[in-house]
Order: structure tokens, then sequence, then C-alpha cells
């Protein structure tokens, strides 16, 4: 019999640990706990390196962002993470399940949520997840969510389909509207903005692109003029929209070989 090898992601201890022991009932299923964003990223690594990966990822909607030091919740009969340190607190819920999506592609990630909220599971299938379900929902109806996102299925609520469409085709039209001002830039407006999405301010994008304070300043009007919006935050927002990446800090020579074309 082929075993499923499930990890929950859940800060509520109570609910981690029911949720796991009903899991590991099933013969099946294996179950491991982690109860922060970044113990789950450690659990993830661990497996891949010793040949044993997760193939489901059962997340918190409402995962908070914690230190990654923090461990998974007690008393869960299953594997627990722990760690030391303080680094940077890590990812929420659905910014978890982006994170997976990128670093372990092969694992499926199901959002569980306390409430229907179509915004957030469609910015959850947007992050990448296969699944929102209730936190309430039956046993039977989360393995059935289980056992479908491993047939590359898509589940979701049914009162929440009608909600999760319009708000996929919203964010589909905001993006084409987007794309279309950012696409009115000139090449080096463009590179201003990018520099703008990686959190530059004026004084770093004129050393950065070798152009004096005042020119970075007027392209940044000009960029702000051509995107119809008012503030840096407001542009990088909309950038953000039309998948404008950050400039990479780290290839300024890129910047310096390409200076003479884009003033």
């Amino acid at each position: 019999m082929a075993r499923i090898r499930v990890l929950v992601v859940d800060d509520h201890r109570i609910f981690a640990e029911s949720l796991a022991a009903a899991l590991a009932a099933e013969p099946d299923v294996d179950v491991s706990a982690a109860g922060s964003g970044p113990a789950a990223l450690r659990c993830l690594e661990r497996a891949v390196a010793e040949g044993r990966r997760f193939d489901v990822l059962l997340v918190d909607a409402d995962l908070a962002a914690v230190a990654a030091g923090a461990g998974a919740p007690g008393g869960v009969p299953a594997q627990r993470e722990s760690g030391s340190g303080a680094p940077p607190p890590g990812p929420d819920g659905i910014a978890l399940v982006a994170t997976v999506r990128v670093a372990h592609p092969g694992v499926r990630t199901v959002v569980l949520a306390e409430r229907d909220d179509p915004r957030r599971a469609a910015h959850a299938l947007q992050a990448g997840a296969s699944g929102w379900v209730a936190k309430d929902c039956s046993l039977s109806r989360l393995l059935a969510v289980i056992r479908g996102v491993l047939r590359e299925e898509t589940h979701l609520p049914p009162a929440l389909l009608t909600g999760v469409l319009r708000e996929l085709t919203a964010a589909r039209k905001h993006r084409t509207d987007s794309e279309r001002l950012v696409e009115s830039l000139t090449p080096r407006e463009h590179e201003v903005l990018r520099c703008m999405v990686a959190g530059l301010g004026r004084k770093d994008v004129a050393a950065r692109l070798f152009l004096s304070p005042h020119t970075v300043r007027t392209h940044m009007q000009n960029v702000l003029g051509k995107l119809g919006v008012h503030s840096t935050l407001a542009a990088v927002a909309l950038a953000r929209r039309a998948g404008v990446r950050p400039a990479d800090l780290g290839l300024a020579g890129d910047v310096v070989e390409r200076s003479g074309q884009l003033a």
C-alpha cells in the first residue's frame, strides 16, 4: 500500500493534536506536525535529505508569522520540529504556500480555514495551493481532498466557487491593466521602477544607475505619472500586480553595461 506523508502546520495546539491523531489512524497516512512556517520548512528540508519527502502540506490560513525558532505543537503523536536562535519572522499561512511552491514543487498544499473567504481563497490558489478546506469539515471530506490533490485535482467548497472565480477574474483584469501601464514606460523608467520595487530610495537608485539624484527624481515623477498613481507605494503595488521583478541588487554590472542605451 502506497503511503501518504502529510505535514500539518498549525500553531493551535489542540487543533493540531486532534487532526494529527485522526489522520494517523488511517492505515496509509503518516503524519508529522510543525507549529510555524519556519519549522515546517525545516521539516520539509530534513525529509528531502532523508529521502522521505512529504506529499501533502495542510496549512492553517491564519498561521502566525513567528520567529523561526518556534517549535511545533507539543503532544502531537507525530514528528515535531524545534529550533534555536531568533531569526526574522517566518511566513504566514498563504505566504508559506508560495514559499513551498517554489522550494518544494512536488508537495501539494491544502489551506485549512476557519471561515469562507473568497478573496483569501483566491490568493491561496494564486500562491500555489491545491485546495481550501473548512477547519470544521469532516475527516472523510479532508481525506478525500488529500487524496484528490495527489491526483492533481483542485478542491474548493461549493459555496466559494462563484466568489473565487470572480476574484480570479478581477485579479486577471487588474494584472492586464497594470501590464499595459507598465509597457508605456521607457527602458530607463522601467529600470527605475524595478529599483523602486526593490525598495531603493532616490539616492540609492542614482548611485546604482550612475545618474544624478535630480535625474532620478524626474524619472520617478514620470513613472508615477504614466502609471497614474501619486506615491511610490502605489507604484510598487501596481508594478507587482504587473509581474515586475525587483532589481537584482547583486548585478549592478548589468546596469553599467546597458546604461548607455537606457539613458
